[in-house]
């Protein structure tokens, strides 16, 4: 959810952008990996309750508001044509991310209006990049970043 909101924040305030750094990019989430991915009986029951718990392999269970997939869909951004950020742009995912596909930081990276895009996969990396090596990546796109905005 975190490049997703990074994206947003690009676009509400382009001026104090100088680049971005996302991982894992997921962005319209709540649409293929929340709606699309529930039942019809929970579907009803959410729209019933207004919230629900999903399982979560990381711990604490998800809980999902129906107010979360109603105002995501003002937000959409993979159905637009560009995306209108011209700061350099840095998307890391892993190919072995079980909960947020690599397409869509492809996807993303081929809307971007800027021309200093790089889009890093990791072919053997889960969702959270935290091994050592994940990091050590992490840490060097971030130190390439910072002295391409500075």
């Amino acid at each position: 959810m975190g490049a997703w909101l990074i994206l947003l924040t690009a676009l509400a305030r382009p001026e104090r952008i100088a680049g971005l750094l996302g991982l894992a990019c997921a962005a319209d989430f709540t649409r293929y990996l929340l709606w699309d991915r529930l039942d019809e009986r929970l579907r009803e029951r959410l729209q019933r309750e207004k919230v629900i718990t999903l399982p979560s392999a990381y711990g604490a269970p998800y809980t999902i508001a129906l107010k979360l997939i109603e105002e995501a869909e003002q937000h959409r951004l993979l159905e637009r044509t560009e995306l209108p950020i011209t700061v350099p742009v840095r998307l890391i995912h892993g190919m072995d991310d079980a909960d947020a596909p690599w397409r869509v930081s492809i996807a993303v990276a081929e809307k971007l209006a800027s021309t200093d895009v790089r889009v890093m996969l990791v072919k053997d990396g889960e969702h959270t990049l935290s091994r050592e090596s994940d990091l050590r990546l992490l840490t060097r796109t971030l130190t390439e970043l910072l002295d391409c905005v500075s």
